[in-house]
C-alpha cells in the first residue's frame, strides 16, 4: 500500500522512514544549520521533495556517491528510498563539516541505511570509482565537473539538480569540458532541470 509524500507515492515504510528523517533534521537544525532558517518550515516540499526526483536514477547497485552532502539531501533520502527498492545500491556521502558528518551518521544509524559518511574535503579523496555521483546547491557546473571527474567510473553518469543559471553554466562548462547532457525538468521549480551527464572529459 502506497502513501503520497511531498507529491510522490511510496510505500508506508518508506513514508514512515522520510518522515522520521524530517524530524530529525528539524531536531538538529537549530544547533548546525543544516538548511536555512527560512526554508526549513518548507523541508519537506523544497528539501525532501526536490530530492526524491532523482528516485527515477536509482541504479540497483553499486555505489553513489554524493559530494558536499550537507544535511543529506539528497543522498539520505534516496538512501531511504533504496533500502526497499535497491537494497545492495551502496550510499557514500563526503563532507567537510564534521558537525554536519555527526548528523549524517546518526541519521545513518537510526533509520538502518546503506550510506556512510567521509569527513574530508572532496579534493583530498582518493578515486571513489563511482557508478553515480551527485551534488546539490554546492557549485557551479565546472566546478562540479573538476570535483566529479575522477570519481567516476567508467560509464558513470553525474546527477546535478540545478537551478535558473542552468543554461548559462552548461554554456560556461562546455568551454573546458567534454560531455554529453541530458536534462530532465524540475517537478518543484518550472525554471530547474536535473543535468544528467556522462562522459566526461576535461579539454
Amino acid at each position: 500500500m502506497s502513501e503520497l509524500f511531498a507529491g510522490r507515492h511510496v510505500s508506508r515504510e518508506t513514508a514512515a522512514a522520510l518522515t522520521d528523517f524530517e524530524a530529525l533534521v528539524h531536531r538538529w537544525n537549530p544547533r548546525i544549520n543544516l538548511v536555512s532558517r527560512r526554508s526549513l518550515a518548507d523541508l519537506r516540499d523544497r528539501h525532501i521533495g526536490d530530492s526524491l526526483q532523482l528516485a527515477g536514477f536509482l541504479p540497483q547497485s553499486g555505489l553513489w556517491l554524493d559530494l558536499g552532502s550537507g544535511g543529506g539531501f539528497p543522498a539520505l533520502v534516496l538512501a531511504i528510498l533504496a533500502k526497499e527498492t535497491a537494497p545492495e545500491l551502496n550510499f557514500r556521502l563526503v563532507e567537510s563539516d564534521s558537525r554536519k558528518c555527526v548528523f549524517l551518521r546518526t541519521a545513518i544509524r537510526e533509520l538502518s541505511l546503506n550510506a556512510e559518511v567521509k569527513t574530508a574535503r572532496i579534493e583530498a579523496l582518493p578515486p571513489q570509482h563511482a557508478q553515480v555521483v551527485s551534488a546539490r546547491a554546492l557549485a557551479d557546473l565546472s566546478t562540479l565537473l573538476g570535483l566529479a571527474a575522477p570519481h567516476m567510473a567508467p560509464g558513470a553518469r553525474a546527477l546535478f539538480p540545478k537551478g535558473v543559471t542552468w543554461e548559462k553554466e552548461l554554456a560556461e562548462a562546455r568551454a573546458t569540458w567534454s560531455f554529453a547532457c541530458t536534462t530532465t525538468r524540475s517537478e518543484t521549480d518550472p525554471q530547474s532541470v536535473i543535468l544528467d551527464i556522462g562522459d566526461v572529459v576535461h579539454v
